[in-house]
């Protein structure tokens, strides 16, 4: 139940508090006083998304908050405590609505996301008004309404469920299918490339091992030459390096008679012959090695080549060769087994169909039987609201298949969705001689309101919000109707939180408490007020309301009378 709103910053809402308590509330004002505002700083609280054009001029951050008592043993409770919200004190829902648009909410003191909000929110409050009109012409909320009357709920989510569990099988045998049909053609294509691929025997890095032994074909003669006359330079022509050396060490080795410091140095030389010796001697090797084969220079040339065709068709190097080898091979395999698949896969689709099926046949069943009782009911409450000639039949008729419709999806020619294999659209005839038709085709503003009045009352009993505010309830009606429509809010409000906006004394009488909205101007800036009635000061509420500015006695003598018979 909402205790308390808090409103600041907001639209033309400088600093406003408002208390609530159970039973009917009524709130009344001028036409533009705000009360739209106030719905709408309601609407953000349950959830809605924010606009920074709502924030007042002149301020940087609108501030909106809401105080709700919860009932320990409810749904609200128990989707705060598996979020570890701490309900003891009940339940408080911040927002602030920042000019920069970098909104933030709250709750219980704790930052939330929209999310959480809205399914915190969803068995809280609902607001009725034109939003709900319009919901009325609707043919999918009617079959909502259906459900939710004949406690339907349970057996529709399994269909919901059984639904959700068929649409990606069915789109996985699709494409297991799409893969079949071009499967000929497929396999012929990773054949070939399994078979170019392997046939050239590939190893990592021979491309870059090709190319050396290309350089070095193709330069034998250069290489032979360096390497030779190096060799000969270190070794072998008259006063070689190493001779030179040799010479070196043999004064040292006298030297070291004398100064035996010296022996380190001359050792040192002899070390260093020896490694001259060592690196002629792989000069002389590498020189054994080199070719000058025209034949073996084509053939890496050629090897080289193919290489490189292979790089170019499957990824730019080798390693990415191999790699597409690889995947080429996991397809191939995939491909043998997608016949099991399919075959797996329509099994599955079987099951879950028939279950489907069997759910689905059931809630249709129970939805023919629940239409006839809550279109009695209707009937009688519209009789409460001054349409007693009116007819109202709920008309369920199965959902047909077209060209799209999924075989595994349909049943005796009916299409199955997530809500079932019905559809439904309220029928109505408001008078007499005239035949049943849509309610959207026909139906008139003061009508609809009465529908949406009659519908509410009865699923009073079998809603789970506790609070239920109306906008806009007396639209198109007046004189004897609202004050039914007055006594009908007044019954509601033995089942829930009644809050009524509207501009009827005939409705207003029958609030429990009663708030005006009045709006005015200070310092050059509009401010929006909301004030409790007393006694004496509802009695010039309604009388205002009954005659407009002007206020006599004998306006404010029916306004008495009217409190006075509610």
């Amino acid at each position: 139940m909402l205790r308390e709103l808090f409103i600041k910053n907001f639209a033309i809402i400088d600093d406003l508090r408002i208390c609530f308590s159970e039973g009917l509330t009524i709130l009344s004002g001028e036409t533009g006083a705000g009360k739209s505002i106030i719905i709408h700083a309601v609407n953000l609280l349950l959830g809605s998304r924010a606009d920074s054009g709502s924030v007042r001029t002149g301020a940087e951050t609108a501030e909106l908050e809401a105080s709700f008592q919860v009932s320990p043993d409810s749904r609200v409770a128990e989707i705060l405590k598996d979020n570890n919200y701490d309900i003891s004190e009940g339940l408080v829902i911040r927002r602030l609505i920042s000019r920069n648009d970098r909104h933030r909410a709250y709750v219980n003191g704790r930052i939330a996301t929209i999310k959480m909000i809205n399914s915190i929110t969803e068995n809280l409050a609902s607001i009725s008004g034109q939003h709900a009109h319009q919901l009325l012409l609707k043919e999918d909320q009617h079959l909502m309404i259906l459900d939710q009357f004949g406690g339907l709920m349970p057996t529709r989510e399994k269909v919901r469920t059984c639904y959700q569990e068929i649409l990606p099988l069915i789109q996985k045998l699709n494409d297991l299918k799409t893969v079949r049909d071009r499967q000929t053609q497929q396999i012929d294509m990773l054949e070939f490339q399994r078979k170019d691929i392997l046939d050239e025997c590939v190893i990592i890095g021979e491309d870059a091992a090709l190319e050396r032994e290309k350089a070095i074909l193709k330069n034998g003669e250069t290489l032979y030459q360096a390497v030779y006359s190096g060799i000969e330079e270190l070794y072998n022509t008259q006063n070689a390096i190493v001779e030179r050396l040799m010479e070196v060490k043999k004064r040292l080795d006298k030297a070291c008679e004398i100064d035996p410091e010296l022996c380190s140095k001359a050792k040192e030389i002899a070390d260093t012959t020896f490694q001259i010796e060592d690196i002629v001697e792989g000069l002389r090797t590498y020189l054994s090695n080199i070719q000058i084969d025209e034949k073996r220079t084509d053939e890496v040339e050629e090897r080289l080549g193919t290489l490189q065709r292979l790089k170019r068709r499957y990824g730019g190097s080798l390693e990415a060769v191999l790699s597409h080898l690889e995947s080429v091979e996991d397809e191939l395999a995939g491909i043998e087994n997608i016949s099991g698949e399919i075959s797996e896969t329509e099994k599955r689709l079987s099951k879950l169909k028939s279950r489907l099926i069997h759910v689905a046949e059931e809630l249709s069943e129970k939805r023919r039987h629940i239409a006839e009782i809550l279109s009695e009911k209707v009937e009688k409450e519209l009789s409460t609201l001054k349409m007693s000639q009116t007819k109202f039949k709920i008309q369920l008729q199965h959902i047909p298949i077209n060209e799209s419709t999924e075989p595994y999806l349909m049943t005796d020619g009916n299409a199955l969705g997530e809500t079932g294999m019905d559809r439904t659209t309220f029928l109505i005839a408001p008078n007499i001689g005239e035949s049943l038709k849509p309610l959207a085709r026909i139906a008139s503003g003061g009508e609809l309101s009465r529908v949406v009045l009659a519908l509410k009352a009865i699923l009073a009993q079998t809603e789970s919000v506790e609070t239920v505010i109306f906008d806009e309830v007396d639209a198109g009606i007046g004189g004897s109707t609202a004050e039914v429509v007055g006594r009908k809010l007044s019954s509601l409000a033995d089942y829930h939180q009644v809050i009524c906006i509207t501009h009827l004394p005939q409705i207003a009488k029958f609030g429990d408490r009663h708030f005006k909205i009045s709006k005015h101007v200070s310092d050059g800036r509009t401010l929006t007020t909301i004030d409790p009635l007393d006694e004496k000061d509802r009695v010039r509420e309604i009388a205002r309301m009954l005659g407009g500015a002007k206020m006599t006695q004998v306006t404010l003598d029916h306004a008495t009378e009217m409190l006075q018979e509610k």
